[in-house]
């Protein structure tokens, strides 16, 4: 049985910003986020985020992980101090407690399930994962005696000039025998530099305590200030990428390319230059998308390209063609193949199978049927100062360039809009509508350039 704690109470001053340090976004989730999803494979038995600064702020912004616990540090005097105050609320756990920093998001599930594992075969009173780190500045470093028994660790400020020659660092993240460590926290003392209640001081009243070492150090890079948040993205990046090309994903230069982690890919899509996928999208096998693209949280169906365009929150379904220069946003679902051409916006717009809007149109809160062809210029005037309104279009309806409908209106099947019409009024099937004044033509007529 476990318990996780994640340290979410500290600013981050580093950060120079009024936002909690780890409530900063990688990758499109947030830094404490990253790390309680690392551990859901340890399928812990409660979760406690130990929160202080604008803690309202952090517990706001994990409403959707209802089974987190708040704890709240009013005073932030260290590690060991957070953990002290979990106390009141682990009387009688009979279990382990796995701590964690909440600015640690590149952690990867298996390696807190080996390190559970690890723990609780050898009945260790705590475990600590460490990493041998190329630069290990800044970091607490790890002394060991044989078969990875800890002998000490020493904080990076208080290391003597032989201490920090030590690769071997503390990666801020801990297992313990909770009944073991409940006896021993009310005993740590802040005799250090800082004057703060350290967590480490707890194993120096723990027997057995063993280290283990990560495999890939990049994954304990904690987060302090922008420019490692910019390399922790990095590194998300390249696992990303090479995730998606072992899969059947050609990235034609991945340096220009971003994923989120949360977007899911079919084998044989093509992701040109300069595009970035984002959030909650997924792109079906065959599709082709960029160069110079954006989705967000969208779903790309099998066969479909995509050129120099934004899709946010829409549904593309197969073979469709989009682009160059199309925005589609808000609920905005296409049918099977498609046009939707050169500077086209869509917003809150159902377009029914194989209909086009190839250029220059805008088409607002309408829903379009089948075989519709809108004209190159047709916009849906949806908005009357207050309101949106509908507006509804038949199968294989077409408007002339340069059409206005003006919502709410609707058109019936098999009408044909005559160019440049205003429409105004709803129209049945079958039907030719012309709205527009008549033309006036005046013969032998001039201006009088006569003074």
């Amino acid at each position: 049985m476990v318990a996780v704690a994640i340290l979410a109470a500290g600013r981050g001053t580093r950060m120079k910003s009024t936002l909690p340090k780890v409530l900063h976004s990688l990758g499109g989730r947030s830094l404490v986020e990253r790390v309680l999803d690392s551990c859901q494979c340890v399928a812990p038995k409660r979760w406690f985020a130990i929160v202080g600064y604008q803690g309202e702020q952090v517990k706001a912004a994990l409403q959707s992980h209802p089974d987190v616990e708040f704890v709240e540090q009013q005073q932030q005097l260290g590690t060991g101090h957070a953990i002290v105050q979990l106390l009141p609320y682990l009387q009688g756990f009979d279990g382990d407690l796995l701590v964690l920093n909440g600015d640690l998001p590149l952690l990867r599930p298996e390696t807190l399930k080996q390190l559970i594992d690890a723990h609780q075969s050898h009945q260790n009173a705590a475990t600590i994962l460490t990493a041998n780190m190329p630069n290990p500045a800044g970091y607490g470093r790890v002394f060991c005696q044989g078969n990875n028994i800890l002998k000490q660790i020493v904080e990076d400020r208080d290391c003597s000039a032989a201490q920090k020659q030590n690769h071997r660092v503390n990666a801020g993240v801990y297992c313990f025998r909770w009944a073991d460590l409940e006896k021993v926290l009310p005993q740590l003392e802040a005799n250090n530099d800082q004057k703060e209640y350290y967590l480490t001081d707890a194993v120096n009243y723990l027997e057995p305590v063993m280290v283990m070492d990560v495999e890939d150090y990049e994954e304990v890079l904690g987060i302090n200030d922008r420019k490692q948040l910019a390399t922790a993205y990095n590194i998300l990046q390249a696992r990303v990428k090479d995730k998606w090309m072992a899969a059947g994903v050609t990235l034609i230069d991945p340096d220009s390319i971003t994923i989120d982690d949360t977007v899911e890919l079919q084998p044989d899509t093509i992701i040109e230059p300069q595009t970035h996928l984002r959030g909650n999208t997924t792109i079906a096998s065959g599709c082709r998308i960029g160069p110079g693209s954006l989705i967000e949280n969208s779903q790309i169906g099998e066969n479909t390209t995509l050129l120099y365009s934004v899709a946010i929150n829409s549904v593309v379904a197969g073979g469709t063609r989009i682009g160059p220069y199309t925005h589609l946003r808000g609920q905005v679902q296409v049918g099977q193949s498609c046009r939707i051409g050169n500077f086209v916006e869509l917003k809150n717009t159902t377009l029914g199978d194989r209909t086009n809007v190839a250029h220059l149109s805008y088409l607002g809160d309408a829903t379009l049927g089948s075989k519709v062809n809108i004209g190159a210029g047709t916009i849906t005037a949806n908005y009357d100062g207050v309101s949106k309104h509908p507006t509804s279009i038949g199968d294989r309806t077409k408007t002339g360039s340069n059409s206005v409908l003006v919502a709410p209106v609707t058109l019936g099947t098999d009408v044909t809009v005559a160019a440049g019409s205003v429409v105004t009024e709803d129209v049945p099937d079958d039907c030719l509508v012309i709205a527009r004044p008549r033309q006036v033509v005046k013969p032998g007529w001039r201006l009088n350039n006569s003074q």
